[in-house]
C-alpha cells in the first residue's frame, strides 16, 4: 500500500478559478482528484483589515512527492497574492483508492 498520499487545501475567489485550477492540476497529473466545495465563508485579517469573503475550497488528493510542484503551479496560476496551500498527511485509507491515487499521479521530472 502506498503511504505517501496527502490532501492539499487551496481556496479560490470564484468557482471559475477553482475549476480552472482543478483541471490543470489533474491534467498535469499533479493531482489524482480535486473536489470543489462552496461557496464557503472565510473570515481572516489581510493587510490589517478584517475581511469576510465568499470562497471556494479545493480538496486535492496527491502524493507528498508532488506537493512542491503542485504548490508552484498553484502560485503561478492563482489570482491571490498569497494563495492558501495547506498540505495534510493521510494516515491511512482504502488500499485500492490509494493505489488509484498513486497510478493517476506522476512524479515530477528532475532536470
Amino acid at each position: 500500500m502506498h503511504t505517501d498520499a496527502c490532501v492539499v487545501y487551496v481556496t479560490t475567489p470564484s468557482q471559475e478559478e477553482a475549476t480552472r485550477l482543478a483541471q490543470v492540476l489533474v491534467s498535469e497529473r499533479l493531482a489524482a482528484c480535486v473536489q470543489q466545495v462552496g461557496p464557503i465563508q472565510s473570515t481572516y485579517i489581510w493587510q490589517e483589515q478584517l475581511c469576510e469573503d465568499q470562497e471556494y475550497l479545493l480538496i486535492i488528493k496527491t502524493r507528498k512527492a508532488l506537493t512542491a510542484a503542485l504548490t508552484d503551479r498553484v502560485q503561478a496560476l492563482h489570482t491571490y497574492e498569497v494563495p492558501e496551500v495547506l498540505v495534510l498527511p493521510v494516515q491511512g485509507g482504502s488500499a485500492p483508492y490509494l493505489q488509484w491515487l498513486y497510478d493517476q499521479t506522476q512524479e515530477p521530472e528532475h532536470v
